[in-house]
């Protein structure tokens, strides 16, 4: 009888909250229908953003935006994929999943407070602050960038803006104020204890009362909003409309990002929406063996028929450029771009047979699953240059990677011009990555896992373009007489044009301090030489 009971009032407690989800369902309904109509008229009767970006009364007024998802953001329509960034890049893989489990309910809860109490508290729960920081710093921007609205930006450009937003204000607060140079940003405060992890427990502030402080300071605002909400405090209101934001037009191009985008961390290659969550849980289980039946087969087979069982099993490989004929000639030395661990076994199968390559920094399990012979070099300028004269001399070629570490971005970093001092004859080889569900290259998480993690893709690409070859002594001793640095600025730039990327001045020491903090060393070691040298950049 006390289960009998028991029984029925779990029973009736289901009732209730069923009733209660579908009065909220209909009244949300209800409300998205009233805003709809109300939308319309209010596009009738204020003005669209696109305007306000070309309008000249507005000099010395403060713009106010909203909602940043709301104005400044084109997509997606939920906030559920920023908090899924943060709950798998900052968490972890259980914490990703518990928030996607919990996606059907937050669908129905909408926009409504509670559902975002629950996404926050999901994400946040026990995160370390300094974790959030690195997410906000590294991972976020790329996507936030991704879904600018072009138009809201510009309208934001030589003023002072103050932002309102409904998520967290330590998610946006950074990107804003460094790349769009917003003055304040006002959001929702998560809790924090022990002046290190996060409680999960989320507040928000009175926008109304912020914008009342701002008049009394005598700022003339001017609100940028969305169609579904405007201050009576305003001076005059500008509408992004819903139609607008969907447009291609209102898409940033990579050209007009505020600043550049040549860094970025995190293994996520997609925008994390429930569906595409799903559809990666669901593909984690296949992919690992899969992974593991790839490099295995790349290991224990020859290069012609690894690169058929690469095809078979959905590695899309392109080659160009005939590398053979340089096969038995001496001092060759292959300069490569470096997007992931793997391009030199790229080569290799581009080449048909072994080339040695030497590394900076490579992981104990890296090497022992490399099918060619790795070398490290130490950074010490005169120790390098002797072992790769060594290795030239036994070995006949090399491959190096000049750039000194991996760039995900269409950028080449700045190269060392160290292989135009040692080599008889360098052919440039271009090589680019490509991948649709994960990232093979990390900063600041587990590289050793950077080969497994690219080959988990479900169908990853890789192309290889071998280039003439140069001969730098010719071109130091000769009548131009080049140094070696202007030789390599030379070449990165080759292989930038075939690539269609652009050149840099940037080095791994500025990969590593804006992404992990540090220089990208194990242990302190000697500063090379040649990045004192001034080059043509």
């Amino acid at each position: 009888m006390v289960l009998l009971k028991l029984a029925l009032r779990w029973e009736h407690s289901c009732y209730k909250l069923a009733k209660k989800l579908l009065a909220h369902v209909f009244l949300q309904y209800k409300t998205t229908t009233s805003n709809q109509r109300s939308a319309s008229g209010l596009q009738t009767v204020y003005p669209s953003v696109t305007e306000c970006s070309s309008s000249s009364n507005l000099e010395g007024q403060t713009i106010v935006c909203d909602d940043f998802h709301g104005t400044l953001l084109r997509a997606p329509d939920s906030l559920f994929p920023y908090f899924m960034l943060v709950a798998f890049e900052g968490g972890s893989l259980l914490r990703a999943l518990l928030l996607l489990a919990l996606s059907p309910a937050l669908c129905l809860l909408g926009k409504h407070e509670f559902g975002m109490r629950i996404m926050a508290f999901v994400t946040f729960c026990g995160l370390r602050t300094g974790d959030l920081r690195l997410i906000t710093r590294t991972v976020l921007p790329k996507i936030f960038l991704e879904n600018l609205h072009l138009q809201a930006c510009e309208a934001l450009k030589g003023r002072r803006a103050v932002v309102l937003t409904t998520l967290p204000r330590l998610m946006v607060e950074g990107f804003l104020k460094e790349y769009l140079e917003v003055g304040e940003v006002v959001g929702a405060e998560l809790q924090v204890v022990k002046g290190c992890y996060f409680t999960g427990v989320i507040s928000w502030p009175d926008k109304q009362r912020a914008l009342r402080d701002m008049v009394k300071a005598g700022a003339a605002i001017v609100n940028l909003s969305n169609v579904h909400h405007h201050h009576l405090l305003a001076k005059e209101i500008y509408v992004v409309r819903e139609e607008e934001s969907r447009s291609e037009s209102s898409k940033m191009p990579r050209n007009k990002y505020p600043k550049p985008l040549v860094f970025h961390d995190g293994r996520l290659a997609f925008l994390p929406t429930p569906c595409e969550m799903m559809a990666f849980f669901m593909w984690i289980p296949m992919a690992i063996p899969l992974a593991v039946f790839r490099i295995a087969m790349g290991i224990v087979f020859p290069y012609k028929i690894s690169i058929f069982i690469a095809a078979v099993t959905g590695i899309r490989f392109r080659r160009a450029g005939d590398g053979k004929a340089n096969g038995e000639k001496k001092g060759v030395v292959y300069v490569c771009t470096h997007r992931t661990l793997l391009d030199p076994v790229m080569l290799c199968s581009a080449l048909e047979r072994t080339v040695p390559a030497v590394t900076y920094s490579l992981s104990r399990v890296s090497e022992a699953l490399a099918p060619m012979r790795t070398v490290r070099l130490t950074r010490d300028r005169g120790r390098d240059a002797a072992t790769m004269r060594r290795l030239l001399a036994v070995e006949g070629g090399l491959a190096v990677c000049p750039e000194g570490t991996t760039c995900r971005e269409p950028y080449l970093l700045r190269f060392s011009p160290l292989f135009a001092e040692v080599a008889e004859e360098v052919v440039p080889v271009a090589l680019d990555a490509r991948v649709g569900m994960l990232y093979g290259t990390t900063a600041s998480g587990h590289k050793w896992l950077d080969p497994v993690v690219f080959m988990m893709n479900p169908t990853p690409g890789y192309e290889v373009h071998i280039l003439p070859p140069v001969r730098p002594r010719e071109m130091t001793t000769g009548e131009e007489g080049w140094s070696a640095a202007e030789v390599a600025n030379r070449i990165q730039k080759q292989l930038a044009e075939k690539l269609g990327f652009e050149c840099t001045a940037l080095t791994r020491r500025d990969k590593y301090m804006m992404l992990a903090g540090n220089e990208g060393v194990a242990a302190p070691m000697h500063r090379r030489e040649h990045e004192k040298q001034p080059t043509d950049q």
